[in-house]
């Protein structure tokens, strides 16, 4: 009789263990998005074929919220300041990275471009060749997409002088690249604007004629 008692009492706790596992399935949180670096969160208007990536990642872009971007912003804002002030400047200059990724995901490209030049002047100081190279790729993507393609050469150029000191091999051959694809739009990019003067000219001057 003991030992049916027991039986019994173990059966039913067990069953009532899993009513309580399956509760707590089903109430399960969702899990919450994750902001992303401003390597990671190139938005999807700029070119993500001559986009490098860390660690070999594929161009993905998560799609948030204003809400969302607006509470990312106020808290890299803060810890930014907190940085900053008690002179962190090799976090503070990630902060400034990762703010210039959440205005990418706005296209708020004179933002972006102005955190991510703080990014790099702490970069540069900090000898942080890494971090400086990913925030010059990104600038000249920006640059070349608003149009400013002479800026972003200029850009590529020092990421190309700093590889190049550091033998970053594998960083050189990627900015090689995206600067014979700068070089190569610029060119054809004159010659339309060449061939559409002349057709203008010419249309001007069949109507001074007649």
């Amino acid at each position: 009789m003991r030992f049916t008692l027991i039986f019994i009492l173990c059966f039913i706790g067990l069953n009532a263990s899993a009513q309580l596992q399956l509760q707590f399935w089903k109430r399960k949180p969702k899990p919450q998005p994750v902001v992303l670096t401003a390597v990671q969160a190139l938005p999807s208007q700029i070119d993500m074929a001559t986009t490098k990536l860390p660690n070999g990642l594929p161009g993905q872009r998560l799609n948030y919220s204003v809400f969302c971007l607006e509470l990312a912003e106020d808290a890299i804002l803060k810890e930014a300041k907190h940085n900053m002030r008690f002179r962190i400047y090799n976090v503070a200059s990630y902060n400034f990275s990762d703010l210039a990724a959440l205005y990418l995901q706005q296209n708020r490209f004179s933002e972006a471009k102005w955190y991510l030049l703080q990014s790099n002047t702490i970069a540069r100081q900090a000898e942080n060749t890494r971090h400086l190279l990913d925030n010059l790729m990104i600038l000249a993507d920006i640059k070349n997409k608003i149009g400013e393609v002479p800026l972003a050469l200029m850009d590529l150029q020092e990421a190309h002088d700093v590889a190049v000191d550091k033998g970053m091999l594998s960083d050189l051959a990627i900015i090689n690249k995206k600067i014979k694809y700068l070089q190569t739009n610029k060119i054809l990019a004159a010659k339309v604007e060449l061939r559409y003067a002349d057709a203008v000219e010419v249309a001007n001057s069949k109507t001074a004629v007649n």
